[in-house]
């Protein structure tokens, strides 16, 4: 007879880390025919809205560490998605920017993740989103 409650369901670690789980992998399924997973969508996204971005900024906003992050993008950089610049402003930094693909790009894995997206925000409803996002936002 299967168990249908687990004693580490009381925590609400859990529940954010089966939630997180579940959307993180329904995401994946969707931008698989892509050929791109989450966090590349996080980076694409990221540069999208404020090119620029040094590695370790980058790092701290797309939720990755540093070394997976450089393989990622050397990943991007080697598929013509990103390329990376010297800062005009300090030569000692390397800036990461979207080329014409990395922007094409961007603009098809939107589709996918603003359709995700609405139907979460369908099945939660308007308050309960609003709530979410706060709650979330409180904890992080």
């Amino acid at each position: 007879m299967a168990k249908t409650h687990y004693a580490i369901s009381q925590y609400i670690f859990y529940d954010l880390a089966a939630a997180h789980r579940n959307l993180h992998t329904r995401l994946n399924e969707k931008l698989k025919d892509l050929g791109v997973q989450v966090e590349m969508w996080r980076v694409l996204e990221t540069l999208g809205a404020d090119e620029g971005q040094t590695m370790g900024e980058l790092a701290e906003i797309v939720l990755m560490n540093p070394p997976t992050l450089t393989k990622l993008v050397d990943r991007m950089v080697a598929s013509g998605f990103v390329q990376r610049q010297l800062a005009p402003d300090d030569h000692r930094r390397v800036q990461l920017l979207l080329t014409k693909a990395g922007l094409a790009l961007i603009g098809e894995i939107r589709r996918h993740v603003d359709a995700e997206n609405e139907e979460i925000l369908e099945r939660l409803g308007e308050d309960n989103a609003r709530i979410v996002r706060e709650a979330l936002r409180a904890l992080s």
